[in-house]
């Protein structure tokens, strides 16, 4: 049985007159995996801070039963200066573990070089000097908002070998389900703990929320019965009010008054019967009334659907495209129709953005053909969100004059969490989760055929992108999305655009069945010859490609394509490893 680990009890912590975490508590074993999930802004990162010593709380208590952690504490990516990248490249052991990430040469960057690095650079620097820390308490904050597919394998792995407990912050369902053994819910500065990984956790709230609506249904009828008697008692009370003042015919005056003491004394014991009736509902609704249970707050998006305006929309003849003197893809053919849910894959730096730019006639191809629609109309939220001017506000980045428009923007952006003082702010003042929700809108309020969707998942919380998944299925026209969220992939995409080798492929499919027959055709091609054989091989073009990869500059045209083929070659020999060893 697992010794206790940590141990939160009614933690507080406030900002000014705000309560960010109300009486925050629970408990961690040792060796457990656990996912902090909530809605942006209940306090996540705080919760972080606080359990790293970074962040003072106002009360409570953080139990370690007498150890002194050693924190790996991965801050969100944007949080670094490259001083903190300066001090991180100054550790030998970072760089085994950049390496492994794909980032080669990372020793010899300059300051110039970390003054200009990707999202992904950034995560991958921090991951590895996360790791060579060598912690026993792991906090990861998002750790695969800029990571490709190849980087998130690499981190599941990684948390599989972990022999310490881990806290992961994350929007990613897929990578939750993968590493999580339990989940940290954070809602109204309070903590419920549910055993299990996020699909478990969501089926457990589901089958709560339906119990409790159940009893709060079986409540409110009995409650409607009981009003519905007492109402009928007042009637009857009101009647025999009635009755002890009515006026008598031929009786005796002493049968007359008789009478009435009669009905005036059954109206008081049916109003008395009608009061303990009334109280003992009050104290019964008082120790076992339930409430309704709330319904997840939702963040609706609609859009407008687009006419249907021809069959192929986008074509590649023979197109190729290099950047910078390096190829990125060439000599390729593929097509995109009207209606079609395509996922556009590639790992980082394989020229997704550049095929992204040039279908929206922003580049020009280097040799080839890449055919639009003429009557093609499409919407492109970009990664960084950085085509909203920084020096407008919210309503005048979008571009709106016409009354109706802005009145409907105003109502939009409230819906997606954007208060009045919000949308009078410049966008240079927005976070970046608020500026993919103010070009959402934008979206929102036009008549698109095709939504180009670059990591439209990155900045949003699990009910945002739950919400936006629901939507975009009901969507009429054509999507083309890239995003590291494999749940929001395989749920939208029934096509896939595939940069492999330096050639995109179209591919019938989805991202699962891709991917199981990417791994059945890998292990098929080493089953010809004996692993001894393949690892021998492997070793001889490993140590080749690395010793090229010494030889010339990274600016160098044939680095990229080197950096690549060592890194294939590094992931087929570990699966060979993997599965000597079984």
């Amino acid at each position: 049985m697992s010794l206790p680990f940590l141990r939160v009890k009614n933690i507080k912590k406030s900002f000014g007159n705000k309560v960010v975490l109300g009486d925050v508590s629970f408990e961690l074993n040792e060796g457990a995996r656990a996912g902090l999930v909530g809605f942006n802004g209940t306090g996540k990162t705080t919760l972080a801070e606080i359990l790293t010593g970074a962040l003072d709380f106002e009360a409570g208590t953080i139990d370690t039963f007498g150890r002194h952690l050693k924190i790996g504490y991965l801050h969100q990516s944007v949080d670094y200066t490259v001083n903190d990248f300066t001090q991180m490249m100054s550790s030998e052991d970072v760089y085994e573990h950049t390496s492994q990430l794909g980032l080669q040469k990372a020793n010899h960057w300059n300051q110039e070089k970390l003054h200009h690095l990707s999202g992904g650079e950034k995560l991958k620097l921090a991951l590895a000097n996360v790791w060579a820390s060598d912690p026993d308490f792991l906090i990861l904050d998002e750790p695969t908002n800029h990571l490709d597919l190849d980087g998130v394998k690499w981190l599941v792995e990684q948390l599989e070998a972990f022999r310490g407990t881990a806290i992961i912050i994350s929007h990613d369902r897929y990578f939750l389900d993968r590493t999580v053994s339990c989940v940290l819910e954070l809602e109204a500065g309070k903590v419920q703990v549910y055993d299990g990984n996020y699909t478990a956790y969501r089926d457990e709230k589901k089958r709560q929320h339906e119990i409790q609506l159940r009893h709060y249904e079986s409540q409110q009828r009995y409650k409607e019965k009981v009003e519905n008697q007492m109402a009928q008692y007042k009637e009857w009370a009101a009647k025999g009010h009635r009755d002890s003042t009515k006026q008598g015919g031929s009786s005796s005056e002493s049968r007359q008054m008789g009478l009435k003491e009669f009905h005036r004394a059954k109206a008081k014991k049916t109003e008395a019967r009608v009061k303990s009736k009334l109280k003992r509902l009050t104290l019964q609704m008082s120790k076992t009334g339930v409430e309704k249970p709330k319904d997840e707050a939702s963040v609706f998006f609609q859009f407008q659907n687009g006419e249907k305006r021809g069959k192929r929309i986008v074509e590649a003849k023979k197109l190729s495209k290099e950047f910078d003197g390096v190829t990125l893809f060439q000599d390729t053919d593929f097509y995109v129709k009207h209606g079609e849910r395509v996922g556009l894959l590639g790992r980082n730096g394989s020229g997704k953005t550049t095929l992204i730019r040039m279908m929206l006639g922003e580049q020009n191809a280097s040799c080839g053909e890449l055919w639009r629609s003429p009557t093609l109309k499409v919407a492109y939220l970009s990664q960084d969100v950085g085509d909203l001017d920084p020096e407008k506000t919210t309503i005048e980045a979008l571009g709106l004059e016409n009354r109706d428009e802005i009145l409907r923007a105003r109502t939009m952006l409230a819906n997606l969490g954007l208060d009045e003082s919000k949308i009078r702010q410049k966008v240079s003042s927005l976070s970046l989760g608020e500026r993919t929700r103010v070009k959402l809108t934008g979206m929102l309020l036009s008549d698109y055929d095709m939504l180009i969707l670059d990591e439209p998942t990155n900045h949003l919380d699990l009910p945002s992108r739950e919400q936006l998944e629901e939507t975009l299925s009901q969507y009429n026209g054509t999507l083309l999305v890239v995003s590291h969220d494999t749940y929001f992939m395989e749920k939208l995409c029934d096509k896939l655009l595939a940069i492999e080798d330096g050639v995109i492929r179209r591919h019938e499919m989805g991202l699962q069945e891709y991917e199981e027959r990417k791994n059945k055709s890998a292990v098929k091609g080493v089953s010809e010859e004996s692993i001894e054989e393949q690892l021998m091989v492997l070793d001889t073009k490993l140590n080749a490609v690395l010793g090229e990869l010494c030889m010339i500059e990274k600016d160098n045209p044939r680095f990229v394509e080197l950096d690549g083929e060592f890194l294939a070659l590094s992931r087929a020999k570990r699966e060979l490893v993997e599965r000597k060893a079984k």
